[in-house]
């Protein structure tokens, strides 16, 4: 809510360039991790980089939207932050690192183990 209550404000400061839509995403997205910040619900760890994690296994059956997000909500809120900036709503790491005040390759980093992550949970909800 304080994210649209800034645009509103600030709407006299928008002058055209580029799209309404993505200037009011970027504040919305600025003050969510300015809120997770000021709370230090998150940390960031740097890894080395890891392999690409693939396509699953032929023989996995694929999961409904609804599961695969469930699965982003139950990583660590560090990879969750990166992989939703990155997977869904397309920043690239250079914007991630800015945004987050990390550099581009702990937000590499932090993708590759969110994947892993994933895939492991996608794995073990296979099995089950």
């Amino acid at each position: 809510m304080e994210a649209f209550v800034k645009v509103f404000g600030k709407l006299a400061e928008f002058q055209g360039k580029g799209s309404l839509e993505g200037w009011i995403r970027r504040i919305v997205v600025n003050e969510a991790l300015m809120k997770l910040r000021q709370q230090k619900l998150w940390t960031m760890e740097a890894y080395p980089e890891q392999e690409k994690i693939g396509l699953p296994p032929e023989g996995l059956e694929p999961l409904a939207a609804e599961e695969i997000l469930n699965l982003i909500a139950r990583l660590p809120l560090g990879y969750q932050t990166v992989f939703k900036l990155y997977a869904l709503e397309g920043y690239a790491h250079a914007e991630i690192a800015e945004m987050l005040g990390i550099s581009e390759g702990t937000s590499k980093s932090q993708l590759a183990r969110a994947r892993q992550l994933l895939q492991e949970k996608f794995k073990a909800l296979q099995h089950e």
